[in-house]
């Protein structure tokens, strides 16, 4: 049960339409919900694989996925958290915006020791729960 993506020629709203088959997606013609019109152009849309919840922990956990990870680059590190929590999906909505906040301050160029130090009260610090001395975010 396919769904396409379209671009109007007449109003240029993207709009998404599901077909029940794919031979009725060959044999229809799409139509602008917006504008009515059959002037419609199909795009290239991205395509998503589902992978089971091991399959994603197995990538994450496979040093040769990583990439261009760099511990001595904040940048680089931000980018792998952005990968880890694409790869976890929804699960990465509990970490709240304390997570989120580091990864954008990785990202203009703050080493993690800058950030503990600018963010005290950083979950699992040690005054909060008799922790390490430092907050280990490589």
């Amino acid at each position: 049960m396919p769904i396409y993506e379209y671009r109007c020629q007449g109003c240029g709203r993207k709009f998404s339409l599901y077909w029940h088959t794919f031979s009725a997606a060959e044999a229809d013609t799409p139509r602008c919900p917006r504008c009515g019109s059959e002037n419609v152009t199909k795009l290239i849309s991205r395509v998503r694989v589902v992978r089971s919840e091991e399959a994603r922990l197995e990538a994450l956990a496979d040093p040769s996925t990583w990439g261009d990870l760099d511990e001595n680059d904040p940048r680089s590190l931000a980018r792998f958290m952005r990968r880890m929590t694409a790869e976890l999906g929804e699960e990465v909505g509990d970490l709240g915006d304390e997570f989120h906040e580091v990864i954008e301050r990785l990202e203009a160029g703050q080493t993690p020791e800058q950030i503990e130090k600018e963010m005290p009260g950083l979950a699992g610090s040690p005054e909060e729960e008799g922790g390490s001395e430092s907050l280990d975010l490589d």
